[in-house]
């Protein structure tokens, strides 16, 4: 079986319409795996109605979860979200746990329970091993921290995963953004657990 893994949207309509244009060129995708930040209702109807089943979980940015969650709920929805900024699964054969935060990913990995581990929330790419566990954190579909747009795609049967880049997308992280911020007169908070 093979999944695809997506992580932080954060908003960004244009870049998540690209990766679900690339997932559905893949005719052997069976499924995907939400790593949390949707940010809005009208991203969640995006993923709700794609014809893949999505398992997502909750991140730090997500917005309205009330709206949210009506929506995953409605009847003809195709996304199924956790209760939690992490969930257990078992796919093909494979146990699985996901998570939206790094500092979840390895203690996990390192339990020996798992045969992959994913998470995101850094926004950064990443493919590791720890011992015979697989941990990917497939980057963003925003743009807005890293500037690429990517995505996994995990191989059930390998316990392997490639992380895909995808050009055009739309960043919102410009020179004029960058500018602004360094010379606005306010220090932003330094927690390591919001940083997006």
């Amino acid at each position: 079986m093979k999944i695809a893994i997506i992580s932080d949207i954060h908003d960004n309509f244009h870049n998540l319409v690209l990766v679900l244009k690339e997932i559905k060129k893949r005719e052997d995708l069976e499924r995907i795996i939400f790593l949390g930040d949707f940010i809005n209702n009208g991203i969640v109807k995006f993923l709700a109605g794609f014809y893949l089943p999505v398992d997502a979980i909750w991140g730090n940015n997500d917005g309205d979860k009330s709206a949210i969650t009506k929506t995953s709920l409605s009847p003809q929805s195709n996304l199924k979200i956790a209760d939690n900024v992490y969930d257990f699964l078992e796919l093909d054969g494979r146990k699985i746990f996901i998570t939206h935060y790094p500092d979840l990913a390895k203690p996990m990995a390192k339990s020996g329970e798992f045969d992959a581990v994913f998470y995101g929330h850094n926004h950064n790419k990443n493919k590791d091993f720890v011992d015979n566990c697989l941990v990917v954190n497939p980057g963003e579909i925003s743009g807005h921290k890293t500037n690429k747009i990517s995505f996994a795609i995990y191989d059930t049967k390998a316990n392997d995963a490639d992380i895909i880049e995808i050009d055009g997308g739309i960043m919102v992280k410009t020179e004029e953004v960058e500018d602004y911020l360094k010379n606005l007169d306010f220090e932003f908070s330094k927690s390591k657990g919001h940083q997006y």
